[in-house]
């Protein structure tokens, strides 16, 4: 396989992450986080990061619009809920210890 294929390849395939996580609006972040130790934010800051390494300008505004399929705001307003108690317990316990 080369390089160009792996690269298209690489781009359907975050389309359809994104697509699944979009779909998947009741799947929180935490959730995330304390099972595959990635979120939609973490997603956006890697977004932001590759653009630099391709030497473009992309706000972290921008990406999280990107992954979020809506401005980050809204996206909080109209579908985050608060964490379990549960939830937070098993996001701490999971936090490198320094």
């Amino acid at each position: 396989m080369n390089q160009q294929l792996r690269d298209r390849l690489d781009a359907a395939v975050l389309q359809r992450l994104l697509k699944h996580l979009d779909s998947r609006k009741d799947v929180q972040n935490i959730e995330l986080m304390n099972l595959a130790g990635f979120c939609r934010n973490c997603l956006s800051k890697w977004y932001t990061a590759a653009a630099k390494d391709l030497g473009a300008d992309v706000s972290d505004d921008a990406a999280r619009e990107r992954v979020y399929g809506m401005p980050y705001a809204d996206w909080k307003r109209l579908y985050q809920t608060d964490a379990t108690p549960a939830q937070a317990a098993a996001f701490e316990q999971a936090k490198p210890k320094d």
